[in-house]
């Protein structure tokens, strides 16, 4: 047995200790007037403890005294120090034989049932023989001893637990027999417990013995094998609300446990993650893949997988490159590579080449199918931060990620694996054709290599949602690019425009990821291509988008994350119908069964979302141009007889119900009228938005009231009762764009046909400057409706016969 300082004194014995032998007077040192350990003689024949004597002599030197003997006070020739040999071996006999006898009155003392008092006498008779024989380079095994301490543990008594730590700390400093006792049974547990259980300072005696009990390598995993043994520690050491003794302690046990892989493992899961680092920096090859195989199951937050990027990244890029690492690193690299700040670090540290290379490889030593998942699956990772994928070279001749023949390679590996890695790869074209300055690589590998019919395909594949998702995304963002080869390949079959119909209808009450992506994709394709909208008229599909509107306004369908994205796919689809009016009445039938102009008026007031606003606005146009062909003329009896003589009776019938605007019998929902909808108050609401994709489509279905054929002077006193005169002429003043100018030109061209206003506008210097500029710089159309308008207001002389507005094409 050996014993260890715990911080506190040591508890030497003196010459008022009680013994139970008697101390002889020559044991006593005279200066110290404690038992001596190291006795020598002067030649005087005076006895000291060598340290006292030596530290005498010292004084004397610094002092300038002569050395004198500290008894006698007489001069000393010589200082030499003889050991007392005898002297010294007998007092070690004396102190055995009084440390057995003490020991045994402390196995006496040492049981539950016993005073607290004499408890704690005897652990301290324990840790004072304990440091004795350290000093003395001597052992005294007692196991029984050592249990009997241990037991104490179990006491009610907070002060005697927090002695028996002391006591076990100093009993197996130094000796394994000592700590493969203590480590018996559920002590070790006890002692854990003691971690969260015990007062500040018993939790800092629990800590000192487990550092000790540490010191052991076949402890180590005992103690890491504890339940939330290592959780605790990993717990004191970033504590604020413990002394730093107590934290030193607890990081030094760590230290110690981490020579089991088992506990760095523990470490990692629980937040420690330096040491699995660290061996997977420096250890074995066994212990690298070991480390790298974990790194790849734990859960990570954001900031630590930067950390560990920036720690093993290379190291891990390096591993992959070995076939029986490979595995194991590409796990973890998944793993750290899901987050952006990450991700950028392992493109820095030069993980795209190896991995685009192990992807496209074929051969003997190509990546096994499990391995060519997870390596697809870290690419979507990395490609989905939406990073400038046109500067990082891939390939040995100097080739991007974007590269024509990079993405054709992808292409290919699509059309010759499985779901799973056609899912991931899909991700990559995804993330790829999300970022302008990538989508037209893309777009032209796939053009180049005729990949859009098979990419239409996965449309009708209904085992795998993710890969049909992915799909669907895909098409989605090349849609804009290559929307006639879309609308092609879609119109020449059957299954893949059902499919993303019946996505879209699916009769969910929460909107899904692929129903908002599916009516993205429709509303993205041409929507002038009448063999399309016939296909949807004719599958019954603008029933179901109009039910799923209704459901989605009436909150019966909900989904924050998608709804938005969701209906305005879904408004947009609709909306295509209106570009077919005239060419099948059956569209026009349709509209009017579903009183589709009524819907879109509701939708124009979907303040927040602006681009239902703009594609509604877009089909109130498109409706609007049909009401004068949809108009009922009433017929007029024949003049009577006096009237026919007489030419002074002549009065013109009086119809009711007569639309002002188109001079026939008109509603919302049969003729598509706005005036009748009460449309122009919500039209005009729309020019001051900030959004010009809504301004501009706002003031063509305006425009649609001022055609040629129609009471243009009484659409315009509409649109002044409706205080839509102002907002018109800031369009035209604002000149926010080209196309908004077109319009507005046109517009203030119309209403400047009616005097009044001519006159009244005739004086405001701004809309002169404003038309004056157009007719300068406009297009040549723009520029001629400018002139006309300009000498409405007498701005340029009105020769006969010089010009005649045509009909703004629209």
């Amino acid at each position: 047995m050996a014993g260890s300082c715990d911080g506190s004194q040591s508890d030497q014995s003196s010459t008022f200790e009680p013994g139970i032998d008697n101390i002889y007077e020559a044991f006593i040192c005279p200066l110290t007037k404690q038992v001596m350990q190291d006795p020598v003689t002067l030649e005087n024949g005076q006895t000291f403890e060598r340290e006292a004597i030596e530290k005498w002599f010292k004084e004397c030197t610094q002092n300038g005294k002569p050395l004198l003997c500290p008894i006698t006070s007489k001069q000393l020739s010589i200082t030499d120090l003889s050991p007392s040999i005898a002297l010294r071996d007998t007092i070690e006999e004396w102190r055995a034989r009084n440390d057995c006898m003490k020991l045994d009155i402390a196995r006496q003392s040492l049981y539950l049932g016993n005073a607290e008092a004499n408890i704690l006498s005897a652990l301290k008779n324990v840790r004072d023989i304990c440091r004795n024989m350290r000093l003395i380079k001597r052992r005294v095994r007692n196991p029984q001893l050592v249990r009997l301490v241990t037991d104490m543990l179990k006491s009610n008594s907070h002060e005697v637990r927090y002695k028996a730590l002391q006591t076990l700390q100093v009993v197996v400093e130094e000796d394994e027999e000592s700590k493969a006792i203590v480590a018996e049974g559920d002590t070790v547990r006890t002692i854990v417990k003691f971690l969260a259980k015990e007062p500040p300072k018993g939790r800092e005696a629990a800590v000192s013995l487990l550092f000790e009990l540490s010191k052991s390598e076949l402890l180590c995993e005992k103690i890491g094998s504890i339940h939330g043994a290592i959780l605790l520690l990993v717990g004191l050491t970033s504590s604020k609300s413990v002394n730093v003794s107590t934290v030193e302690k607890a990081d030094l046990t760590l230290t110690n446990l981490e020579r089991s892989e088992e506990n760095v493992r523990q470490m990692a899961s629980n937040g420690r993650l330096q040491p699995l680092l660290a061996k997977l920096l420096g250890g074995s090859p066994e212990t690298k893949v070991s480390m790298a195989s974990y790194l790849g199951e734990l859960a990570l937050n954001n900031d630590v997988k930067v950390v560990v990027a920036n720690t093993v990244g290379s190291c891990l890029i390096d591993l992959m490159r070995s076939r029986d690492m490979r595995g194991a690193a590409l796990g973890a690299l998944n793993k750290i590579s899901s987050f952006e700040g990450s991700a950028k670090v392992l493109i820095r540290t030069g993980l795209l080449p190896p991995l685009i290379k192990d992807l496209f490889y074929v051969g003997p030593n190509q990546l096994p199918i499990r391995l060519k998942e997870i390596s697809a699956t870290i690419l979507a990772n990395i490609v989905n931060i939406g990073y400038e994928f046109d500067k990082v070279c891939v390939g040995s001749h100097h080739q991007t990620l974007v590269s024509e023949d990079v993405v054709e390679n992808l292409l290919l590996l699509i059309s010759n694996t499985g779901p799973e890695i056609q899912g991931k790869l899909l991700e990559v074209l995804v993330g790829l054709t999300s970022c302008p300055n990538s989508v037209i690589n893309v777009v032209s590998a796939i053009r180049n290599s005729g990949a859009i019919i098979s990419l239409v395909q996965f449309v009708e594949v209904h085992d795998n949602d993710d890969l049909r998702l992915a799909a669907i995304k895909l098409l989605q963002n090349i849609s804009p690019h290559m929307s006639e080869e879309l609308a092609n390949v879609l119109r020449g079959t059957v299954g893949q425009l059902r499919n993303l119909v019946a996505i879209v209808s699916e009769s969910t009450t929460t909107i899904t990821e692929d129903q908002a992506v599916a009516a993205g994709l429709l509303a993205e394709l041409p929507e002038r291509d009448w063999g399309l909208t016939q296909r949807l008229l004719g599958d019954g599909a603008f029933e179901k988008i109009i039910s799923k509107i209704v459901l989605i306004r009436q909150g019966e369908i909900r989904g924050k994350r998608f709804e938005r994205t969701f209906l305005e796919g879904l408004v947009k689809v609709l909306a295509r119908i209106t570009f077919a009016l005239t060419k099948e009445t059956q569209a026009v039938s349709f509209c009017r069964e579903n009183n589709l102009a009524s819907l879109f008026l509701d939708l124009l007031q979907s303040y927040s979302q602006d681009n239902i606003q703009m594609a509604s606005a877009i089909a109130l146009e498109n409706l609007s141009l049909e009401t004068k062909n949809l108009t009922m003329i009433p017929e007029l009896p024949p003049p009577s007889y006096c009237v026919s003589i007489f030419s002074c009776l002549n009065k013109p019938p009086v119809v009711l119900g007569m639309c002002k605007i188109h001079q026939g019998i008109c509603s919302l929902r049969d003729s598509f009228c706005l005036v009748e909808g009460q449309a122009v108050d919500k039209l005009v609401d729309l020019l001051d938005h900030e959004n010009d994709k809504v301004v501009g489509p706002a003031l063509a279905a305006l425009s649609t009231l001022l055609e040629d054929g129609l009471e243009v002077e009484n659409a315009v006193k509409l649109i002044v009762e409706a205080d839509g005169l102002t907002p018109i002429l800031n369009v035209l003043l604002e000149n926010r764009t080209e196309n908004l100018r077109i319009r507005a030109v046109w517009i203030v061209e119309r209403i400047l046909r009616v005097e009044d206003i001519a006159r009244e506008l005739g004086e405001e210097q701004n809309v002169t400057a404003a038309l004056v500029d157009a007719f300068q710089n406009a297009d040549f159309r723009t520029k001629q409706i400018a002139e006309n308008a300009l000498r409405h207001i007498d701005k340029i002389p009105n020769f006969s016969g010089i010009f005649i507005p045509p009909t703004m094409v629209k």
